[in-house]
């Protein structure tokens, strides 16, 4: 939603992965999400890696549902013609290494047009894919951003950890968005209430508003799955962290965050610690002043400017409302 509604960002396209569902799920979920929010009809989705480079793929149905968008009411079915028309045959494993390299030639233009953004929410494995076969395309990439890892915290799940290595070591610009800064991002009570209703008044803390919108109903069961599930495993109180969506605030307005580079690596064969960020706060390694696998090779995150991201979160809620056909 954010990739199609906030201002300064162009969508050219989803790729999909095998991730917190099943590579089907997300590839379907993507196409609901496009069409339920109003995307250009040119944006479609397609398919990329069912599985890990080498590990076995392992999915989070207990977090996030076993189709990855638990709990959700009101999002239309795959099956619908409208759905189907945004996704791209899944018969050629290698369609969406196609799509990322056509779209930054068409867009790159050898030199002549501008650079493109890859934005990662899920396992690296497609952009790891492209890396690998595309080097001479490398030049047309802006920047790598990506949602994971984390500063002396973990994710549960290591099954894309070479992926995000061959990522970290390639020769362009990278920022990390860590768990240590998503996890300030907490949609708590009172965001909730302004998600549902942005007019409606309420008296008290328990006083929730009916929502205004389909599409705005359809985001609050999101969110209530989500946040069900995050107090029951993780402890979180207040509300659930919105993960993935600082990504694109990343793009779109970099102001919000305080970034530091750092050389940063993935653990490969640790006993008990395979698929770590490792993050040389102190320097240790000696580096050059590259991007790529002998320098400081990522921005990370260390701290975000959390009124301002939910503005920015909520300002698309509303433009997205204008456009959603779920509202029609």
């Amino acid at each position: 939603m954010l990739a199609v509604h906030t201002i300064n960002v162009q969508l050219l396209g989803i790729s999909t992965v095998h991730g917190n569902a099943a590579w089907e799920d997300t590839n379907k979920n993507a196409a609901r999400c496009l069409y339920a929010f109003g995307a250009p009809e040119n944006i479609h989705v397609f398919p990329g890696a069912s599985k890990p480079l080498i590990r076995l793929a392992r999915h989070d149905p207990e977090i996030h549902g076993i189709d990855g968008l638990g709990g959700v009411v009101g999002l239309p079915p795959a099956d619908i013609p409208s759905v189907q028309a945004r996704l791209e045959p899944s018969d050629e494993p290698a369609r969406a290494l196609k799509a990322i390299s056509d779209a930054i030639r068409r867009t790159w233009k050898n030199g002549d047009g501008d650079k493109v953004t890859l934005v990662s929410s899920g396992p690296m494995t497609n952009i790891a894919l492209f890396v690998s076969l595309y080097p001479n395309l490398l030049h047309g990439i802006d920047e790598f951003v990506f949602m994971g890892g984390g500063v002396g915290i973990g994710n549960r799940s290591s099954s894309a950890a070479e992926a995000a290595q061959i990522v970290l070591d390639a020769p362009v610009k990278k920022t990390m968005i860590p768990l240590n800064v998503t996890h300030t991002a907490i949609l708590n009570h009172a965001i909730y209430k302004r998600l549902l209703s942005p007019v409606t008044p309420t008296t008290t803390f328990d006083d929730l508003p009916a929502a205004s919108t389909k599409l705005r109903y359809m985001l609050s069961t999101l969110v209530t799955y989500f946040a069900d599930a995050y107090k029951s495993t993780f402890g979180f109180m207040d509300g659930p962290p919105l993960h993935d969506a600082l990504t694109i605030a990343y793009v779109a307005h970099p102001e919000l965050f305080k970034v530091r580079r750092y050389r940063v690596d993935i653990e490969l064969t640790g006993a008990l610690t395979v698929g770590e960020t490792v993050v040389d706060m102190y320097n240790y390694r000696s580096c050059d002043d590259t991007w790529g696998s002998s320098g400081k090779n990522c921005l990370v995150a260390e701290a975000l400017d959390v009124p301002g991201f939910f503005e920015m979160f909520l300002d698309c809620v509303a433009r997205c409302d204008l456009v959603s056909p779920l509202n029609k």
